[in-house]
């Protein structure tokens, strides 16, 4: 099945985990991207990634050394990337972003300097949109980046209490139009 195909049902299939009916356009992805320092990131990790739109540029822009971390619960979605990434520096885990604390860990892994996330956070119960967000601020190393993005402003009082420094952008050229947060811990 075409991942576009592939990514339509699983929105029906699953609308608590997935946010769209179609995957994050190219603008979107080049908005997440373009606040990561590559060259000086040797550990990214990607939370939600779907069919993977965002995961093989991080892959392209990584450092040989860099280690990418992706959390994907929808079977079908981490079939599709096992199938389409043969890279080393790909590390898949097949449960939720909440634990990303322990798997950061299992990988002999102290901190990380990005985290990138497609969660629909407001698809999910406080509890756990808490839990990833405050997990995520924990395994960041200071300086480190949380790029998220959402299809409203919602995410912004939640963002703005955990971080030091939240900056918002707005791409209209995604369907639909999508809110990226790139958010510091300092």
């Amino acid at each position: 099945m075409p991942k576009k195909y592939s990514f339509i049902s699983q929105f029906f299939k699953e609308s608590k985990m997935v946010g769209s009916v179609r995957p994050s356009s190219r603008f979107l992805m080049k908005k997440m991207l373009q606040n990561i320092d590559f060259e000086n990131s040797k550990v990214i990790v990607e939370l939600g990634p779907g069919t993977g739109v965002f995961t093989h540029e991080l892959l392209k822009k990584m450092a040989p050394d860099a280690v990418l971390i992706i959390f994907e619960l929808n079977e079908q979605f981490i079939k599709i990337l096992k199938r389409d990434i043969d890279d080393k520096r790909a590390i898949f885990v097949a449960d939720s972003a909440e634990k990303i604390e322990e798997y950061l860990k299992i990988n002999n892994i102290q901190n990380a300097d990005v985290v990138v996330s497609s969660l629909p956070l407001f698809n999910f119960p406080q509890v756990v949109r808490e839990t990833i967000i405050t997990n995520s601020y924990k395994i960041l190393k200071n300086t480190g980046k949380y790029i998220q993005f959402q299809y409203s402003t919602q995410a912004k009082k939640l963002l703005t209490s955990t971080f030091d420094e939240v900056t918002i952008a707005f791409t209209p050229l995604n369907v639909p139009p999508a809110f990226v947060y790139t958010c510091e811990k300092k």
